[in-house]
C-alpha cells in the first residue's frame, strides 16, 4: 500500500479560489477600505516595487525606508540584541512565575494565584491592538520605548507592592510592557523577513527559552533564599532596559540616515490644537471602543475569581452586578464597532478572512486550554509531587524550551514545503489533544512524575508547532501595511484566550478544592482550614504521609482532575479553527522591502 503524504491533497499553487469566498472577502475588504488584489497571496500578493509604500502609514514607510540604507551588519547586530532582550525577558517570567505563588501567599492569599493573571492577560493582549496603532502611526521605536517603561514601571511597582491588590496592578503594567517588546521585536522581525524565512526568524528570537528554563527556577530560589522576592522584580528593573538600549541605538541611527537620505515621504503638517489632538488620537485609536471592551470583559471574568470572596456568593449585589454589567458593556462595544466608532477597533475586512479568524480562533483556544490546566501546576508539582522549587520548575518550563527547539523544525519544514497548513491539521492539533488527555489519567497523587513529564514533551512539541502556524497564517493572508494589525488581533485573542483560561481555572480551584480540602481533612487540623487553604509554605509544611497532608495532595487532584476535563474539551475547537485555513503558498511571496533575511 503506498503512504499518502499530507502534501498529497494540496492544490497546486495557481488553483484559483473558490468564487463565492473570494466574493465574500471582497465585500468584507471593501467595507474595512481594504483592497483585496493588493493584499492576498492568492490573488497575486503586493506588487514587486522596491520602493517606498506612498499609501502606507507613516510606521510603515520608516522600516521601509531603514531597511533600504542599513547594512547587513547592522541587520545581524539587530537580530543579535534581539536574541539578548528576548533572553532577559524570558529569564525574569520563568523566575516571576516561579514566585507568583509565594508573592501571594506571603500576603495569605494562595487561592488568587490565579486571579491576579486575569487582568494582565486581558489588557496585555488588548493592548496590542493601540499599540500596533502607535506603531503604524508614529513607529516602531515608539512604541518599543513606550513598552519598555510599561515594564519597568510593573517591576518596581511588584517590588514595592505590600498587598495583592498592589501586586495585581503591577502585574497589568508589566505584561502590557512585557507583550508589547515582543509584539514589537515580532513586527521589527516581520519587517525585516522573507514569508518563507519567518518562521525559522521568530523560532531564533524565542530560542532563549531554551536556555532559561534551567536558569528561572535555581535565579528565584536564590532570591528567596538571600535578599528576598522584591529585589528579583527591582534587579530586572535595571537591567532590562540596559539591554534593550543597543537595539534603540540601532533604531535611532538609521531612521536618521533614511532621513538624510530623502527616502522617508513628507508627512503632512498638522497645525491642531492640543484639544483637537487629543480628539484626534482618541479617534484613531478607539478609545470609546478599547475602553468598552477592557472593562466588559474585565467585569465578567474577574466574576467567576472573586465570587468564592463575597459575602452571599453568588447572590452578592457586587457579584451579580458585574455579571449584568459586564455583558451589556460588550454588548455596547459590537454596537459601537458596527454603528458609531469613526474608527472601528477591529478592521472587519481582515477579521473576517476565514484563515485570520481561524488562526485567532486557534490563538484563543490553544491559551484558553493551557492556562486551565498550567495555573495550579507549579503547587501541584511541589505538594503532591514532592519537587522542590527548581526541580518544579524544570518540569513546569518543558514547555518553553520544548515548544522553542520544535519551532525551529516547524519553522525548517515550512520554509522547506512552502505551506503551513497540515503541520497544524495532522501534528499540532492531534499531538496537543494527546498530551492533555494523557495528563488526565497522569497527574493526581502517586503518580510517577516521568509520566508528567511525558505529557509535557507531547504539548512542546505540538505547541511550537502551532505558533508558528498560526503567526504564519496571519501574516500570510495580508500585506505589509496590515501585519502589525492582524498580529495585535492575533495576540489579542491569545490574550482573552488567557483571560478566561485563568478564569475557569480560579473558579474550579475556588469551588472545589476548599471544599474538598475541608472534607479531607482530618479532625485534628480542620481548625486550621484557612492557613492550609491560603498559603503554599504551609501545605508544604505538613510531613508527607501525614494524614493532612495525604488530604491535601486529594483535594489538589480532584481539583486538577477537572481542570484537565475543561482544557481537554475546549481542543473540540481547534480542530476546527485550522480546517478553515486556506492552503496558502508562502514559499516565493514577496510582502517586505529592503535588505531583509
Amino acid at each position: 500500500m503506498k503512504f499518502r503524504s499530507p502534501f498529497d491533497s494540496v492544490p497546486p499553487a495557481d488553483v484559483p479560489v473558490a468564487e463565492d469566498d473570494a466574493k465574500m472577502r471582497d465585500t468584507n475588504d471593501k467595507e474595512a477600505g481594504i483592497e483585496m488584489d493588493n493584499i492576498h497571496p492568492v490573488s497575486g500578493g503586493e506588487a514587486d516595487s522596491d520602493q517606498i509604500s506612498v499609501d502606507a502609514q507613516a510606521g510603515v514607510q520608516g522600516v521601509e525606508a531603514m531597511t533600504k540604507v542599513w547594512t547587513r551588519s547592522n541587520l545581524i547586530l539587530a537580530y543579535v540584541t534581539i536574541w539578548f532582550i528576548f533572553f532577559v525577558d524570558a529569564m525574569q517570567s520563568s523566575m516571576s512565575g516561579s514566585l507568583v505563588a509565594y508573592v501571594t501567599s506571603s500576603f495569605s492569599q494562595h487561592g488568587l494565584t490565579a486571579t491576579t493573571g486575569v487582568l494582565s492577560n486581558l489588557i496585555g493582549g488588548l493592548s496590542k491592538l493601540p499599540l500596533a496603532k502607535v506603531l503604524d502611526i508614529w513607529g516602531r521605536p515608539q512604541g518599543f520605548v513606550l513598552m519598555l517603561i510599561c515594564l519597568v514601571v510593573g517591576l518596581i511597582m511588584m517590588a514595592a507592592c505590600n498587598n495583592v491588590e498592589t501586586y495585581a496592578a503591577a502585574q497589568v503594567f508589566y505584561w502590557v510592557g512585557f507583550n508589547g517588546i515582543q509584539y514589537t521585536i515580532s513586527i521589527f522581525i516581520a519587517d525585516t523577513s522573507h514569508l518563507k524565512n519567518r518562521g525559522l526568524m521568530l523560532a531564533f528570537a524565542s530560542s532563549p527559552y531554551i536556555i532559561t528554563v534551567w536558569i528561572g527556577g535555581p535565579l528565584a530560589n536564590a532570591f528567596l533564599d538571600g535578599p528576598g522576592w522584591r529585589w528579583a522584580y527591582g534587579a530586572f528593573s535595571i537591567i532590562t532596559p540596559a539591554v534593550c538600549s543597543p537595539l534603540l541605538f540601532l533604531f535611532y541611527h538609521n531612521y536618521r540616515k533614511a532621513a538624510k537620505a530623502g527616502l522617508l515621504p513628507k508627512r503632512e503638517e498638522h497645525n491642531r490644537t492640543t484639544l483637537e489632538s487629543i480628539k484626534y488620537y482618541c479617534v484613531e485609536f478607539d478609545v470609546v471602543g478599547l475602553l468598552l471592551i477592557v472593562t466588559g470583559l474585565a467585569l465578567f471574568l474577574l466574576t467567576f475569581n472573586l465570587y468564592t470572596r463575597q459575602p452571599g456568593e453568588w447572590r452578592s449585589p457586587l457579584i451579580i452586578s458585574f455579571i449584568i454589567i459586564g455583558p451589556l458593556l460588550i454588548i455596547a462595544f459590537g454596537a459601537w464597532e458596527k454603528f458609531f466608532a469613526p474608527k472601528t477597533f477591529i478592521p472587519y475586512g481582515l477579521l473576517t478572512d476565514r484563515t485570520v479568524l481561524g488562526a485567532c480562533i486557534l490563538a484563543a483556544t490553544l491559551f484558553i486550554s493551557f492556562y486551565i490546566w498550567d495555573q495550579y501546576f507549579f503547587s501541584f508539582l511541589q505538594v503532591v509531587v514532592g519537587l522542590d522549587i527548581t526541580q518544579a520548575s524544570y518540569v513546569l518550563n518543558i514547555y518553553s524550551i520544548g515548544s522553542c527547539f520544535w519551532s525551529f523544525i516547524a519553522g525548517y519544514a515550512i520554509r522547506r514545503t512552502g505551506r503551513f497548513k497540515w503541520a497544524a491539521l495532522y501534528f499540532g492539533v492531534p499531538v496537543t489533544i494527546l498530551g492533555i488527555a494523557l495528563m488526565l489519567n497522569f497527574r493526581k497523587p502517586g503518580v510517577h512524575v516521568g509520566y508528567i513529564v511525558m505529557c509535557q514533551i507531547f504539548i512542546a512539541v505540538s505547541g511550537g508547532t502551532l505558533v508558528i502556524c498560526e503567526q504564519i497564517a496571519v501574516m500570510a493572508a495580508t500585506s505589509h501595511q496590515y501585519i502589525a494589525v492582524v498580529l495585535a488581533i492575533e495576540g489579542m485573542f491569545a490574550s482573552v484566550g488567557g483571560a478566561i483560561g485563568s478564569t475557569v481555572a480560579a473558579a474550579i480551584w475556588n469551588g472545589l478544592f476548599p471544599d474538598r480540602l475541608l472534607e479531607y481533612l482530618p479532625e485534628e487540623t480542620k481548625g486550621n482550614f484557612t492557613e492550609i487553604y491560603g498559603s503554599l509554605p504551609v501545605q508544604l509544611t505538613y510531613e508527607r504521609g501525614t494524614p493532612t497532608r495525604n488530604a491535601i495532595d486529594a483535594a489538589y487532584g480532584e481539583a486538577q482532575k477537572w481542570m484537565l476535563v475543561a482544557s481537554t474539551v475546549i481542543q473540540v475547537v481547534s480542530i476546527i479553527s485550522v480546517l478553515v485555513w486556506r492552503d496558502i503558498k508562502i514559499k516565493d511571496f514577496k510582502q517586505v522591502k529592503g535588505l531583509v533575511i
